[in-house]
């Protein structure tokens, strides 16, 4: 009922129309608000008046200026970090140990059988390159098929304007600059071999070695979409030439037997020792990484309640001795031994070849951690993600029951886009369902396309723009020490104990260039929060427009509210003139319609007057006899029913 009185009272308003014009709105703002500088301008003399207006015009505009400037940067979500130190019982950190040697050499050597038999050849041609030199033609043959898929040349540059082309398995030279058609590119470098300066030149597809164009690896046979690699050391390219010829060998291994040929929990972890309490291998957790095979997390929360440190110091740590039996290692595959280790939280996946760290062989190695929780906020301050659920991309490490992380995001990205493109995922990642690894027999153009993939700067931005860092983290630095162990004195009563408690043999089977002793605790229990907080605040933002307002106009909240009411009116005030331009525009459209003047009453009734009371003419009747005449009355004056204007009434006349 209220609301229908309203609307009755609003379309009485516009029937009447406004009550006052633009001029008089203002004047009656400027008279009463209680903003400082209108008043002076009514009230002001004419020169005054002009001064009171430019000032308060200009102190205006300095107003919206800085409001302008305030909300741009309140919308631009700026943080600022603080620095908290804190002191607590902390969880002990996941501990992922594995050996740098994937897999048992005694193991896989039927599977790399011919590939040694290859590169030992052509190591000895590029150590030996004369022809008759070498002592391979007692040799059976080799199997050249996976060196002219990915072949490697040698560069000799002793002349820098005529480098010549070496082909390790062929007897001919080429010039360099004939055979540079193919978009040959020599290396920086140069590295003496046998009296030859080489570069073990042009690697296509990430470790697909070819001169300049003739031996290539290509999308296909024949084809001239090829890629090349150079190194300045015959080391590198035979060790990454290596590392791609096995992994398309060892894709087509089920997992379960690259398992097997790996190093097994029982004979890598011989002693363990957590705080007072012993552990052995079957405290740790079991996962295979494509770059160390069998790798084994400690503390990895998966099973049972991640464990606390009760104190900091290295009698309150994790103790370990490991055996990386180096003498079962591939030669060509891994070149450095030891054992690689990783400090990570619980749940997360651990990625050792970006965050791991080495412990050599014939050392103790103590790593004294300190913590570091970030915690930053999330939109609109920043572009992160509490647990991934936000990220567009599929995470193909949830298969671990891990947490998100955005090296887990990187990579499942990548391998997504090689599946897309590629029709094969790369053996290094984890696999979308129903996909394959790549491999030279069922995809012989898989290693340029992924040396085309990883080296494309779009396909890297794509995944750089789609993962999203994690809102909180927890960073662990360390600190690192090494000494000998065991020491010259002990070892040999520490050889024989561990040999008789992993082997059950008083012979010794253990040395030094195989034993690894880890001591990792933390370094002190006080812990460091790195977190973001919000630059400015809707309260600074408020505080900081209206301290504008109030420092050049002398305004508050109120004077704004008067600002909108007037505001409000003058929309108001619009709107009726408009509805009453709308009238008299229809109004002189009806005129223009009708231009001539409304009739009177009288001469409406005379064009309707009945022709039966109207005298005949005698002429008009037939014969000489007159019809008697018809009764009726006449139609009354109605020129003496017009209403007259008051104006011109006589002053005695009757008004009631």
């Amino acid at each position: 009922m209220n609301l229908k009185k309203y609307f009755i009272r609003a379309l009485h308003r516009l029937q009447k129309g406004p009550g006052y014009t633009y001029k008089e709105l203002l004047v009656w703002y400027c008279d009463n608000t209680n903003t400082h500088g209108p008043k002076r301008i009514i009230k002001e003399g004419p020169k005054k008046k002009l001064i009171w207006f430019f000032l308060t015009l200009l102190f205006a505009s300095l107003v919206f200026w800085q409001w302008g400037i305030l909300i741009n940067t309140y919308l631009s979500y700026n943080v600022t970090s603080s620095l908290s130190i804190g002191f607590k019982t902390m969880k002990f950190p996941a501990v992922t140990v594995c050996n740098a040697n994937p897999f048992k050499y005694s193991e896989v050597k039927h599977l790399l059988k011919e590939l040694d038999r290859l590169i030992e050849a052509a190591l000895e041609r590029i150590l030996q390159p004369t022809p008759g030199n070498s002592s391979e033609n007692a040799s059976p043959p080799l199997d050249l098929g996976l060196w002219h898929q990915i072949p490697l040349v040698l560069i000799d540059e002793h002349d820098k304007d005529n480098p010549i082309i070496l082909d390790i398995f062929e007897s001919n030279q080429a010039d360099g600059d004939n055979q540079a058609a193919g978009g040959n590119q020599t290396a920086a470098g140069n590295q003496t071999a046998g009296g030859n300066q080489m570069a073990a030149g042009n690697e296509t597809a990430a470790g697909n070695e070819t001169a300049a164009g003739n031996e290539t690896a290509c999308s296909h046979p024949g084809s001239d979409n090829c890629t090349y690699r150079n190194f300045t050391s015959a080391a590198q390219a035979v060790t990454e030439w290596y590392i791609l010829q096995s992994t398309s060998i060892l894709a087509k291994v089920p997992l379960q037997e690259r398992i097997r040929m790996g190093y097994q929990a029982e004979d890598m972890i011989l002693a363990c020792l957590y705080g007072a309490e012993p552990c052995n291998y079957k405290n740790f957790t079991q996962i295979y990484h494509p770059d160390h095979g069998n790798c084994y997390i400690f503390n990895w929360g998966m099973d049972e309640e991640a464990l606390n440190s009760s104190n900091p110091g290295a009698e309150f740590g994790l103790k370990l001795i490991l055996d990386i039996s180096q003498q079962d290692y591939i030669p060509y595959l891994s070149s450095a031994a030891g054992a690689r280790l990783m400090l990570h939280q619980q749940k997360s996946f651990p990625f050792l070849k970006d965050q791991g760290i080495y412990a050599m062989a014939g050392t103790e190695t103590s790593i004294g951690v300190l913590v570091d929780e970030l915690e930053r906020m999330g939109y609109p301050y920043s572009d992160c993600t509490m647990n991934g659920s936000d990220v567009p991309v599929k995470n193909l490490y949830s298969q671990y029951n891990t947490s998100y992380s955005i090296q887990a995001c990187l990579r499942s990205c990548f391998q997504n886009h090689m599946v897309e493109i590629c029709g094969c995922g790369h053996y290094m990642f984890p696999l979308p369902e129903g996909v394959n690894y790549c491999n030279n027999e069922d995809n012989p153009g898989w290693a340029y396309c992924y040396s085309s993939l990883r080296s494309s700067i779009r396909h890297r931005q794509i995944c750089i723009d789609s993962c999203k860092e994690t809102c909180n983290d927890t960073q662990y630095k360390m600190t690192i020490s090494m000494a000998d162990w065991p020491s010259e004195a002990s070892e040999d009563w520490i050889f024989h104990i561990l040999s008789y408690e992993r082997d059950m043999s008083t012979n010794v089977t253990l040395d030094r260039n195989g034993i690894i002793k880890l001591n990792i605790y933390f370094q002190e229990y006080n812990y460091r929060t790195i977190s973001e907080s919000a630059a400015t605040t809707i309260v600074w933002l408020l505080s900081s427009l209206g301290g504008q307002f109030g420092f050049w106009m002398g305004g508050s909240v109120l004077c704004l509210i008067e600002f909108g009411e007037i505001i409000i009116d003058s929309l108001w005030i619009t709107v009726i003139n408009v509805i009453s331009w709308c009238k008299g525009l229809k109004q002189k459209r009806v005129q223009a319609r009708y231009p001539d003047a409304p009739p009177t009453v009288s001469e409406l009734v005379e064009a309707h007057t009945n022709l039966g009371f109207q005298h005949e003419d005698a002429g008009a009747l037939p014969g000489d006899e007159a019809l008697p005449p018809e009764p009726g009355t006449p139609p009354p004056n109605y020129d003496s029913l017009r209403v007259q204007p008051l104006d011109v009434l006589s002053p005695d006349s009757d008004v009631e």
